[in-house]
């Protein structure tokens, strides 16, 4: 067996930042390229998980399992199968166990693209200048540094279990200047295109489409081999929440690379369609936002749907004529 900080990290998902902390407040001996004696292992795997300061985490039931967390949801369904939290992102994921989510699906609310092209007059965006303010279209976004973005993705690979998938959205310009970052934590296997079908703004060629990257930690495989790269499905007109987001497209990346019960979790709630799609597909869901306004529908939006089986911001399918997609969400089993 190999003895070293590498092993552990891979072995249970540790980022650096978090080992290098129990290294020094254990004061253990590191050797060459990382090398660890066998006493000296020994003494970090048994600190995993523990705290590193005199704040400790409340137990708290989530999706069924009693695990530390920082805070108490913001809600819960009666079942504890879904949890949404109001917190900031990296907050948010700091404070889940590491290795306790199967599946994370997320849409970033990005600030690249709107903070360069300063985009304020559309019919939809609003005033783009009132971002973050009371009564704003607009809210404030996660700011998508280089060192933002790399802590958020060290914070998505420390909660993601082995041989487990991520899907990142993206609009084009983020794209270019993030998604080469994705490449330095997981494993990018595709990048997948969202057809909107129906023409929307831009002012430099008018924009009809967003990008989904598709990666993994470890090995694991599609449960189907019948889904496309273009996913054609219609953008929400009249939406609730600012860039809501089909259910649809959640649930193609539900049925790529979930299974029953598994754990998906959406670190940038929005409207919740995610949520949404976690129910229709039989999963467990945890969700944050950082916006009152977004855990409030979010709340409103899944307890209406466990009622009614009605979801009350998305009332009809926005499938596009594609007949692979038709097969995929009409035609019972996945081949």
């Amino acid at each position: 067996m190999i003895y070293s900080i590498r092993a552990i990290q891979d072995k249970h998902s540790i980022v650096p930042e978090e080992m290098n902390k129990l290294i020094q407040l254990h004061k253990v001996k590191v050797g060459k390229s990382g090398m660890l004696s066998k006493n000296a292992y020994e003494l970090l795997i048994s600190h995993l998980g523990k705290e590193t300061d005199s704040d400790s985490k409340p137990i708290y039931i989530l999706n069924g399992n009693k695990v530390p967390v920082k805070n108490k949801p913001y809600y819960e369904t009666p079942d504890g199968r879904i949890s949404i939290f109001q917190d900031d992102v990296i907050s948010f994921l700091q404070g889940l166990p590491p290795n306790s989510v199967d599946l994370i699906v997320t849409d970033p609310a990005y600030s690249g693209m709107n903070q360069k092209l300063k985009l304020g007059r559309g019919k939809i965006i609003g005033k783009y200048n009132e971002a973050g303010k009371e009564g704003a279209k607009w809210f404030e976004e996660f700011h998508d540094t280089e060192e933002n973005y790399k802590a958020f993705l060290e914070a998505c690979f420390r909660v993601l279990k082995k041989d487990r998938h991520i899907y990142l959205m993206f609009d084009s310009f983020s794209l270019l200047s993030l998604a080469p970052i994705a490449r330095e934590v997981f494993e990018v296997k595709n990048v997948l295109c969202w057809d909107k079908a129906n023409i929307g703004l831009g002012h430099y060629f008018r924009r009809r489409h967003e990008f989904i990257l598709f990666a993994s930690k470890g090995k694991r495989n599609l449960n189907s081999k019948n889904i496309p790269d273009v996913w054609k499905i219609k953008r929400v007109t009249s939406s609730a929440y600012p860039t809501q987001k089909p259910v649809e497209v959640f649930e193609l990346m539900l049925k790529g690379s979930a299974s029953k019960d598994f754990v998906v979790c959406d670190p940038f709630l929005g409207s919740g369609s995610a949520a949404i799609a976690a129910l229709k597909q039989n999963c467990k869901f945890l969700g944050c936002d950082i916006s009152s306004k977004s855990v409030s529908l979010s709340k409103d939006r899944i307890s209406q749907f466990l009622k009614t089986r009605i979801d009350p911001y998305q009332k009809a399918s926005l499938l596009g004529d594609d007949d692979a997609m038709t097969k995929l969400f009409f035609n019972g089993k996945l081949k």
